[in-house]
C-alpha cells in the first residue's frame, strides 16, 4: 500500500510543516545515502531505522505531527523529514488509493469544504468545533484561493491568520501561522469558509465572502453618523468651527465599539482634517477632506447593496481580533516615516510569503522642536531589539509574533524572546517572494488593479497594495521643483511601464536624494505602495535593491540639498485632466460648504461638467451637472445626495480611466 499523502507533500509543504533548515539537511542526508530504507506495515505505517539507535515511524491519518521518533528532539526533527524524503524517493510514481485520502479528491477540483464536521471533530476535537461555532455566530470574513495546476494548495486567509491545506483530502497536513492554542479553531473556520463558498456556487480561483453571522443588510450601521457628515458638508471645513472635530471623534469611537472599523477610521481622518484646517496645518487638503466624506457615503451605500462586496470588507467588522502566530518568517520591504510636529510614526512593511500578504509593524515616537527626529535620526532606534535601519531590510523569523485583522504585527524583541533578524543580501533581496507580492509583469498588475473594488469601499488594511516590482530599465528620471516630486518611469522585461513618484517630506529630507542615487545604479527590484491614476500605475517607493545595497530612502542621511536633474512632468491625458479638474471643483464646494458656494465656483463646476461631456465621460458629466443644478435650489437633502453621487462617481472613474 502506497502512502499517497506522503507522496503528495511538496518540498514547500515540508518546509511549512518543519522548517527550511531541517528540509535542507534531510535532503543532503538522502542524497549522500545516509537515509534509512523505509518499510511499510500492512496498515500503511512507514518505519525507518537510522542505524544509530534512532527509529522513526509515520502512522496513517495523523500527519507529521503524529510521527514518532526515538531521538531526543521534541516535536519535528530531521529524522522525520528524512524518512518522508526517503519514502518519496522509494515510492515515486502513481499513488494508489489509501482510503479517504488524497486519491478521493486530488487536483484543482478538490475543496476543503468536503470535510464533514464529524471528521473535523475526530481530528481536531470537539473543543475546536465549539470555539469555531462561537465565531461563526458572530460572522467572519474570509478570502479563499482554490487549488490549481500551478498551485495545488487550497488556502484561506482569515482575518488574523492564514490556513493552507497542503495535501488534498488530508486534515493531518494543514499549515497555519496561528498559535497552537487557536490552531484547531482556525482550521475549522477555514473549512467552513470553503464549504460556504461551495454551497453558494462561488467557484472562482479567488473568492472573498462573509461566513455566518446574522443578516443585517437592512441597515449599514452608519445611519447615526451620516447626519453629522451632512451638516459638515453643508457648512464646509471653512465654517465648521472647533466643535465638529470632537463630535466626529466621539462618533468614530462609537463606530469602533460596534466593530465598524473602516468607517470609524475614515471618520477619525475626517476629524483630523477639520482640526488641521483650524490649526492652519499643511496636512489639510480639500481633496482629502472631500474624499473622506465621499468614502463614508460610499460605504453606507455599498453595505446596503445585496449583490456587492462582503459587508466585512466594506465595514471592517473583524478588525479588532488579534491572533498569536507560530514560527512566522517575514521579509522586510522597507519602511515609511511620517507623523506630525509632535510625533513621528514609523511603519515597517513585512511580507509574509506563505500567505502572500504584507503586514505592518507600526511604532510612534515623540518629537519636539529641540529634537525634530528625521528618518535618519530614527534609523538607529531599536524596534523589536533591532536597529530600524537593519530591521527595514531584513529577514525576520519570530516565535512570538501576533497579527491583527488590520494586518498589523507585533514582534518580541531580540533572540531571547524568539525573534531572529538577518539582513537581506542585496543581489537576491525579495527574489524568492511569491506572486502577487513579487511583480514581474506590470501589465498583469495593471489589470489586477483595474479589477479591484473602488478604493472608497476597499478594506482599510495596512499595506494592502504594497508590492515588489522587478525592474528591467529605468527611464526619464527627473525632479519637479514646483511639486517637490521625483518621478521616474520603470519598465519590465516586456516593456510595460509604471511611474515611480516620490514627494519631498520634511520628516525624511534625504529621501529623494537617496532614491535618485539608487535609481541611477541600475536597480533590479523596488518595493512600494501601488496605485492607479488615469490608467497609469503609480508606485510610492519604500526601498530599492541594487547590487550594492538595499536602500531605504526614508532612513537616508542628508538635508535634501543635492542637485537633482529637473524636468517637466508628463502631462496627464485629456480624460485624466478633465476628471482631476472636476474632482478639484467638487472638493472645493465641500471645503467651502454646499450652502456657501459662490457664483464663481458654480461656474467652474458647470465648466468642468462641459469638459467631461466633450471628452466622452457623459455619466460623470451628468452627475456634475446635477450638482450644479442642485446648488441653485433650496433643498439641503437633495444637495447632499447629488454632491455624494457626483464625487463618488468622479473618484471611481478617475481610478478606472
Amino acid at each position: 500500500m502506497k502512502r499517497a499523502d506522503l507522496l503528495a507533500l511538496t518540498p514547500e509543504g515540508l518546509v511549512s510543516l518543519a522548517n527550511r533548515g531541517l528540509v535542507k539537511r534531510a535532503t543532503r542526508d538522502v542524497e549522500a545515502g545516509g537515509a534509512p530504507e523505509p518499510s511499510v506495515d500492512a496498515d500503511g505505517t512507514v518505519h525507518g531505522d537510522f542505524g544509530d539507535g534512532v527509529t522513526t515511524s509515520l502512522p496513517v491519518g495523523v500527519g507529521l505531527e503524529g510521527a514518532v521518533c526515538s531521538c531526543a528532539a521534541t516535536g519535528m526533527c530531521r529524522h522525520i523529514v528524512t524518512l518522508v524524503l526517503a519514502y518519496q524517493r522509494q515510492g515515486a510514481g502513481p499513488a494508489e488509493e489509501t482510503g479517504p485520502g488524497p486519491a478521493e479528491g486530488s487536483g484543482a477540483e478538490w475543496s476543503p469544504g468536503a470535510f464533514g464536521d464529524e471528521e473535523l471533530a475526530r481530528v481536531l476535537g470537539q473543543h475546536a468545533i465549539a470555539a469555531a461555532r462561537r465565531v461563526f455566530r458572530g460572522g467572519y470574513a474570509a478570502r479563499i484561493r482554490r487549488p490549481s495546476a500551478d498551485d495545488p494548495v487550497a488556502t484561506v486567509e482569515l482575518p488574523t491568520c492564514t490556513v493552507r491545506f497542503l495535501v488534498p483530502g488530508e486534515l493531518g497536513y494543514v499549515d497555519t501561522d496561528a498559535a497552537v492554542s487557536s490552531r484547531g479553531r482556525m482550521i475549522v473556520l477555514a473549512v467552513w469558509a470553503f464549504r460556504a463558498a461551495d454551497e453558494a456556487g462561488l467557484t472562482g480561483r479567488e473568492v472573498r465572502l462573509d461566513v455566518g453571522g446574522a443578516a443585517t443588510a437592512a441597515v449599514s450601521g452608519l445611519e447615526s453618523v451620516l447626519g453629522l457628515v451632512d451638516e459638515l458638508l453643508l457648512d464646509g471645513a471653512m465654517n465648521a468651527g472647533p466643535l465638529p472635530a470632537g463630535t466626529l471623534r466621539s462618533a468614530a469611537r462609537d463606530l469602533a465599539a460596534a466593530d465598524l472599523h473602516w468607517p470609524a477610521a475614515a471618520l477619525e481622518d475626517l476629524a483630523a482634517q477639520i482640526a488641521a484646517y483650524r490649526d492652519r496645518d499643511a496636512r489639510y487638503a480639500p481633496e482629502l477632506f472631500a474624499g473622506l466624506a465621499a468614502e463614508l457615503y460610499a460605504r453606507h451605500r455599498a453595505a446596503l447593496h445585496p449583490g456587492g462586496s462582503p459587508r466585512s470588507q466594506i465595514l471592517g467588522t473583524d478588525e479588532r481580533a488579534s491572533t498569536p502566530l507560530r514560527h512566522v518568517r517575514l521579509t522586510a520591504l522597507g519602511c515609511r516615516v511620517g507623523g506630525t510636529d509632535r510625533e513621528r510614526t514609523v511603519s515597517v512593511c513585512l511580507a509574509q510569503a506563505g500567505s502572500g500578504i504584507v503586514l505592518v509593524l507600526p511604532r510612534s515616537m515623540k518629537a519636539t522642536e529641540d529634537e525634530p527626529l528625521t528618518g535618519h535620526d530614527l534609523a538607529s532606534r531599536k524596534i523589536a531589539g533591532t536597529a530600524l535601519q537593519t530591521l527595514a531590510a531584513a529577514e525576520v523569523v519570530s516565535q512570538t509574533a501576533s497579527r491583527s485583522a488590520g494586518r498589523t504585527v507585533r514582534l518580541g524583541g531580540g533572540r531571547l524572546t524568539g525573534t531572529l533578524v538577518t539582513p537581506l543580501e542585496p543581489a537576491t533581496a525579495w527574489a524568492d517572494l511569491p506572486e502577487p507580492l513579487l511583480v514581474r509583469d506590470l501589465a498583469a498588475l495593471d489589470r489586477a488593479m483595474a479589477a479591484l473594488p473602488p478604493r472608497l469601499i476597499r478594506s482599510r488594511v495596512a499595506a494592502e497594495l504594497v508590492r515588489v516590482m522587478e525592474i528591467a530599465e529605468v527611464r526619464d528620471l527627473h525632479y519637479s521643483p514646483a511639486a517637490q516630486r521625483l518621478d521616474a518611469v520603470i519598465a519590465d522585461r516586456a516593456g510595460a511601464t509604471a511611474v515611480i513618484s516620490a514627494t519631498y517630506s520634511p520628516h525624511s529630507p534625504g529621501a529623494l536624494d537617496a532614491l535618485a542615487d539608487a535609481l541611477a545604479e541600475d536597480p533590479h527590484r523596488i518595493s512600494g505602495s501601488v496605485g492607479r491614476v488615469g490608467g497609469t500605475l503609480i508606485i510610492d517607493p519604500m526601498a530599492v535593491a541594487t547590487s550594492r545595497a538595499v536602500v531605504v530612502p526614508d532612513l537616508a542621511p542628508g538635508d535634501g540639498s543635492a542637485a537633482l536633474a529637473s524636468g517637466r512632468p508628463t502631462a496627464p491625458g485629456p480624460l485624466t485632466a478633465a476628471l482631476e479638474n472636476a474632482v478639484t471643483a467638487s472638493a472645493e464646494a465641500a471645503h467651502r460648504g454646499l450652502r456657501h458656494v459662490p457664483d464663481g465656483l458654480r461656474a467652474r463646476i458647470a465648466e468642468a461638467a462641459g469638459t467631461l461631456h466633450r471628452t466622452g465621460l457623459t455619466k460623470a458629466a451628468g452627475s456634475l451637472t446635477a450638482l450644479h443644478t442642485a446648488l441653485s435650489a433650496n433643498d439641503p437633502d437633495h444637495l447632499i445626495t447629488t454632491w455624494a453621487d457626483a464625487h463618488i462617481r468622479l473618484l471611481t472613474t478617475l481610478e478606472r480611466v
